[in-house]
């Protein structure tokens, strides 16, 4: 065995001594979610034929020709019987692609399959496409909606200004995607959702309305929008379903996460905040519910933030981040929430339907005020007292 040969030997062992992997889930959680311990998707989790070329003659150092920065914001379904995330995937040159890993148990073990997604393109081609969401929708088709990033062509000197519109793809095996013209609305769409049933017949989107590619402006929220056609989605009236107030998590933006899941008491919803810190924006998660009747009625909102990066989760290309766009409800009322931390890597938290059912009917709101704030625990440690 040449030397070359037995650096590809080590090398794929090490690989696959990270694929294989045992979690565990960490101890001295919150009590409503366990979060465990390993990151379950890196970028080294990457397969080594994506990096590598194994060719001795043209790669005698054995050097990665391809480089991988970061797997984040991934969209998240059952397929198969097995968990499955859309990840997005981060090369060295900054450019984006899709590409799904799936694990046997949903907690370790994710492999991604052997190649990446190929996406078509719009009729104008995105310069990056990224953070998809997976709704499998009742008319049958599993639709990806996702981020396509173009540059602002009306300022031609500038080379950080972007547009951002929701792409729409749909496919039966997640492997052959046929792209939709993208969702056409009077603002910028960076967070778009598709509800997973009819509601009056039509499509129903979430949405996150935005002046600009980053500021918010005038957009006041999560939105909601019926849509006729998804072959030629045009959303023409647009509602704020649930809005930004000052000195909260929401601060500066909030925009649904992954699809809600419904149950008995009503859709349960994962979405993120966003706020201004001396340090940057913060990105949290947090939860609310709507009526199964009118999907658009909020019906209860825990106060703060439902899950914040911890730790390590504090450091990688954007600090301070936690974001999800996947998660998955199993038959048996456990639930796998997928996050990325510092838009670096994928973790995963597991917790169960009547959990977070309890956790979103039985948890204090925000009362917007600090006087509430104190009132509101005051009453809790009266109560532990008459215990």
């Amino acid at each position: 065995m040449s030397d070359f040969q037995t650096k590809v030997k080590a090398l794929r062992a090490h690989h696959e001594e990270l694929l294989t992997r045992k979690n565990e889930p960490l101890e001295w959680g919150n009590g409503i979610y366990d979060k465990w311990k390993n990151p379950i998707l890196t970028a080294e989790h990457t397969p080594l034929e994506w990096r590598y070329d194994f060719c001795e003659q043209d790669n005698p150092y054995l050097m990665q020709r391809i480089m991988m920065n970061a797997t984040l914001n991934s969209g998240a379904i059952k397929w198969q019987g097995k968990y499955c995330l859309v990840v997005r995937v981060e090369g060295a040159d900054r450019k984006s692609f899709f590409a799904v890993a799936e694990s046997p148990n949903g907690v370790d073990n994710f492999r991604f399959w052997e190649e990446p997604i190929t996406m078509p393109d719009d009729v104008i081609p995105a310069t990056n496409i990224y953070d998809m969401r997976i709704t499998q929708h009742e008319d049958g088709w599993i639709y990806g909606v996702f981020c396509a990033e173009r540059h602002d062509d009306s300022q031609p000197g500038n080379l950080s200004a972007a547009t951002a519109t929701a792409g729409i793809a749909r496919t039966k095996d997640l492997k052959t995607w046929y792209r939709l013209p993208d969702l056409k609305t009077k603002s910028q769409q960076r967070n778009v959702v598709l509800h997973p049933e009819f509601v009056d017949g039509k499509y129903a989107f979430y949405t996150r309305p935005q002046d600009g590619f980053i500021d918010t402006g005038s957009g006041g929220g999560i939105g909601w929008a019926l849509v006729d056609d998804i072959t030629h989605a045009e959303i023409k009236e647009e509602k704020i379903i649930n809005a930004r107030h000052y000195h909260t998590i929401t601060e500066v933006k909030n925009g649904e996460g992954p699809h809600p899941i419904k149950t008995p008491k009503g859709w349960l919803h994962l979405a993120h905040g966003v706020r201004a810190t001396a340090d940057g924006l913060r990105y949290v998660l947090y939860m609310y519910m709507t009526s199964l009747e009118d999907p658009t009625k909020v019906i209860a909102q825990p106060g703060g933030f439902f899950l914040v990066p911890q730790g390590d989760e504090y450091l990688g290309d954007v600090m301070n981040v936690a974001f999800a766009n996947g998660w998955i409800a199993d038959e048996d009322g456990k639930v796998f929430i997928y996050y990325a931390s510092a838009d670096t890597r994928m973790h995963v938290a597991t917790s169960t339907i009547d959990k977070l059912t309890d956790y979103c009917m039985n948890t204090p709101e925000d009362g917007l005020y600090t006087a509430a704030s104190v009132e509101t625990i005051k009453k809790l440690i009266a109560k532990n007292k008459s215990l």
